[in-house]
């Protein structure tokens, strides 16, 4: 299976603190691929990384078979960010509409993107006045206009009530089915189950990256949670085979710094 993000040692400094720690991964084309794990563990920066917003250290990150931040990309990724990249004086119609026509597509288009994250009884309403979570489907449509090859989400379920949380992860799955890639981070591991292989992070490390049920035969437990649980205390006590598909150089750099 080919890889849509290939990453290879990467280590970030930010205020001369390490945030990421030599980490190696790949995310499978055509996949939902999770990023979890507590708040300021390094999601966010890995993200930046993916889509070249952010200068690494060293080590190296391909997208789509490209340097990140290539140019070529830009039309090829999208990105959700946290903090909404939207017109809040603009109503969520005239937001989306004003992206499509950024990308060259249609009206019609801007009007079904709204459709599909459930925001077309919405359409006229001020960004100002719509809540949080709203506010974020409408960031999402803005981003599924573009078309992206890769779809990079940034925490997009935070404050979102459990109906419209899984209307859009069936959403994902179908962008998934027609070929598109999604990374999408999360802190809540009631999410893991939902994506078709994850990677867990602590402290800017890699702690695993597997598929849901491969986790949960490695750990012998049913739970996510608890898997990512077990995960971190048998790093805590030093097992340096705390998983067996962890990246070996995750495993060496754990090593060093213990």
């Amino acid at each position: 299976m080919t890889a849509a993000i290939k990453v290879r040692d990467l280590i970030v400094i930010l205020g001369g603190r390490r945030i990421l720690h030599g980490l190696t991964f790949a995310v499978p084309s055509g996949q939902v691929t999770g990023l979890l794990g507590p708040s300021g563990c390094g999601k966010t920066t890995l993200m930046r990384c993916v889509v070249g917003a952010q200068q690494i250290n060293s080590g190296e990150i391909r997208i789509l078979g490209m340097a990140a931040g290539a140019a070529a990309l830009r039309h090829r990724v999208g990105y959700v960010t946290q903090a909404f990249s939207i017109y809040t004086d603009l109503s969520a119609r005239d937001n989306v509409r004003y992206f499509a026509a950024v990308y060259g597509t249609s009206r019609a288009a801007a009007d079904q993107a709204l459709a599909d994250v459930a925001l077309a009884d919405r359409a006229d309403q001020k960004v100002s006045t719509l809540s949080g979570g709203e506010r974020a489907r409408v960031s999402l449509a803005c981003a599924l206009l573009a078309g992206p090859e890769l779809l990079v989400l940034d925490e997009p379920t935070v404050g979102l009530d459990p109906v419209l949380r899984h209307d859009l992860w069936a959403r994902f799955h179908a962008l998934a089915a027609s070929g598109t890639t999604l990374f999408v981070s999360s802190h809540v591991m009631d999410e893991a189950s939902r994506c078709d292989r994850l990677l867990l992070m602590r402290d800017g490390r890699l702690i695993a990256d597997d598929t849901p049920q491969a986790l949960r035969t490695a750990t012998g437990t049913a739970d996510l949670e608890e898997a990512f649980l077990r995960l971190i205390q048998r790093a805590a006590a030093g097992d340096l085979t705390t998983y067996p598909h962890a990246p070996p150089s995750e495993m060496a750099d754990q090593q060093v710094t213990r």
